[in-house]
C-alpha cells in the first residue's frame, strides 16, 4: 500500500495505472475510519483493480464554531484499516496542498437548501468542492459513499450529472453498532450517558419504517418518530423530515420513493440517521 501527500505524486501513480488499463475506485473520507468506512473500501475492492482512499479533514465543509479542530484524527489507525481492507493507495494531503488561494467553489442549489443545509449553509459547498477536486486528481471509474450521509449522496450524484464527471457513484448501506446506533466518527464525542441517549435516533428510524406505507401522510410518520426523540431528555431535534428521494423536497404524502432523515443533538454532539422507503434511486 502506498501513501501520497501531493497532487502531482498521486496523479503520476494514477496515470501509470491507467496506462496499464486498470480500473480505479475512490473512497473519499475525512479519516478516523470505522466499520462503515471499511464497508465502502470492501465494496470498492470487489469492483476495481485499484483502490484509492483519501484521508483529508476538509476545512471548507466546516462552518464557524463547528468542530474542525476537535474532529477526531488517528492516521496510523486509519492506515492499518486501509491496509487490512486491501487499499492500494492512501491520498493524505495537507490543507495547503488542496487549497492554495481558493476562489473557486462548487455549489449545488435546491438540494442543499434544506435538511442539513438549512443549519449548515456552507457545508455542501465545501463537500462538493473537495469531492470535485478529488475526482479531478484521482479520475476514478467508481466512487463510494455511505447512505448515512443521504443528502450528501444525492448532492454528489446531482453534481456528477450536471458537471459531466465521468465517474459512477455507488451508495452503500448504513453500518450500525449492535444496538442500532449508526456508525459515525462523531460517536467518540459521546459520554456513556449520551451514548445510551443516542439510541433514540435508531429507535425513531425503526418506528418510522414500521408505520410508513405508500399513500400515507408524511406528518403521521414524523409524529411517531418525533415522539420517540422527545422522550429522551438529552436529545434536541435539529430536523426530522420526509422528502422526495431524488429532489430532497418535502412531500405531504408518500407516493414515490422518499428519504426520512433526521439530525439530532445529543448534548453538544450532532448526529444524523435516515432510511429510504420505496425503490432506492439507481447509482449514477
Amino acid at each position: 500500500m502506498k501513501i501520497t501527500t501531493t497532487v502531482s505524486e498521486t496523479r503520476s501513480l494514477i496515470r501509470q495505472w491507467k496506462k496499464e488499463g486498470m480500473t480505479i475506485g475512490l473512497v473519499p473520507t475525512m479519516g478516523f475510519l470505522h466499520e462503515g468506512h471499511a464497508s465502502l473500501i470492501k465494496k470498492c475492492r470487489e469492483e476495481n483493480d485499484k483502490v484509492v482512499v483519501s484521508v483529508f479533514v476538509n476545512p471548507t465543509q466546516f462552518g464557524e464554531n463547528e468542530d474542525l479542530e476537535a474532529y477526531p484524527r488517528d492516521f496510523h489507525r486509519d492506515m492499518a484499516l486501509c491496509e487490512e481492507m486491501g487499499a492500494d493507495l492512501v491520498f493524505h494531503p495537507e490543507p495547503e496542498e488542496m487549497y492554495q488561494d481558493a476562489c473557486t467553489f462548487i455549489n449545488i442549489t435546491d438540494l442543499s437548501d434544506n435538511l442539513c443545509g438549512k443549519t449548515r449553509p456552507t457545508h455542501f459547498k465545501g463537500v462538493c468542492t473537495v469531492v470535485g477536486k478529488l475526482f479531478n486528481i484521482v479520475t476514478p471509474d467508481n466512487a463510494y459513499f455511505g447512505q448515512k450521509d443521504a443528502q450528501q449522496l444525492a448532492i454528489i450524484k446531482k453534481m456528477v450529472m450536471d458537471l459531466n464527471f465521468d465517474v459512477r457513484i455507488v451508495g452503500c448501506p448504513i453500518i450500525r453498532e449492535e444496538d442500532g446506533l449508526a456508525k459515525s466518527s462523531r460517536n467518540t464525542y459521546l459520554n456513556e450517558r449520551e451514548r445510551t441517549a443516542a439510541l433514540c435516533l435508531s429507535k425513531a428510524v425503526k418506528r418510522g419504517q414500521e408505520v410508513i406505507a405508500k399513500g400515507c401522510n408524511s406528518n403521521d410518520v414524523l409524529q411517531e418518530m418525533n415522539e420517540i426523540i422527545e422522550k429522551e431528555p438529552l436529545a434536541k431535534v435539529d430536523y426530522i423530515s420526509i422528502v422526495d428521494a431524488l429532489t430532497l423536497q418535502p412531500v405531504e404524502y408518500v407516493e414515490r420513493p422518499v428519504l426520512a432523515a433526521m439530525a439530532v443533538y445529543i448534548g453538544r454532539t450532532r448526529l444524523i440517521d435516515n432510511f429510504i422507503y420505496g425503490e432506492e434511486p439507481a447509482d449514477q
